[in-house]
């Protein structure tokens, strides 16, 4: 006969640290401070690697909960339930980009011609990479759906997609890493292109990175910051028109 299994008894202090963890996950407002925290901890870094796009901030954040989430084996749901606060909070923070932008208003009426040539472009090259690029590797026609918005702001990408007969959970994560990617590259890249008008730079980072990028613009200079959170606003309004036209035209 073969001896039954014996689990040995779990640490004292691993056991408390269990039973503490279980008490704390079970209030509202656990998941909300440590959203908090962690971008708190994310922007200090941020700020200590001398504002360096390599430390993104909203990238530690996700890197930090993330790994807790899985370390605690915590559902998604349980975390959202907690920290919907901040979800909540995402259409005011856009609302309140228009600041920059009414600060700004008559260096964007002198350029709306190219910026509005460059917002038809830069949509269109979005959406047709990400659906090109995805079919290429042979993602299903589903993922497809869900990358075409990837581009825009989280609300609007998640209506736009579930609209469209998309994932806007997907669609969700697809345009955290979109914004956090932007971030991180656009500094170097635009550097590289020797693209020196903080105009462009603005408009460029917008369309492209939406409002993780937009925050990123505003900390570095006042006028990109303006043109960037114009180029999201534009975006996605030419986005939730230009992909369903899209799918219409090319089944």
């Amino acid at each position: 006969m073969s001896e039954p299994d014996i689990q040995a008894p779990l640490d004292p202090v691993a056991s408390e640290l269990y039973e503490v963890w279980v008490y704390l996950s079970a209030s509202p407002l656990l998941f909300l401070t440590l959203t908090l925290a962690a971008y708190l901890l994310g922007d200090w870094v941020y700020r200590r690697a001398g504002l360096s796009p390599w430390a993104n901030p909203v990238l530690i954040a996700v890197l930090l909960l993330v790994g807790l989430l899985v370390v605690t084996d915590t559902s998604y749901r349980t975390y959202f339930d907690g920290a919907q606060f901040v979800h909540f909070l995402l259409g005011p923070a856009t609302v309140a980009l228009a600041v920059p932008l009414y600060r700004n208003v008559r260096a964007l009426r002198r350029t709306l011609l190219p910026l509005l040539v460059a917002l038809i472009g830069g949509a269109a090259t979005a959406v047709g990479s990400a659906i090109g690029i995805g079919w290429l590797l042979g993602a299903t026609e589903e993922t497809l759906l869900s990358l075409a918005p990837k581009s825009v702001t989280t609300p609007i990408a998640m209506g736009v997609s579930e609209a469209i007969g998309g994932l806007p959970s997907l669609t969700a994560v697809l345009v955290i890493l979109t914004g956090i990617l932007g971030a991180v590259l656009a500094t170097g890249t635009l550097n590289l292109l020797r693209i020196r008008d903080w105009r462009a730079r603005g408009f460029a980072i917008g369309l492209s990175a939406h409002g993780i990028g937009t925050a990123r613009a505003l900390q570095i200079n006042e006028v990109a910051g303006a043109f960037s959170s114009l180029a999201m606003g534009l975006n996605g309004l030419a986005t939730a028109l230009l992909v369903p036209l899209l799918l219409r035209l090319f089944g």
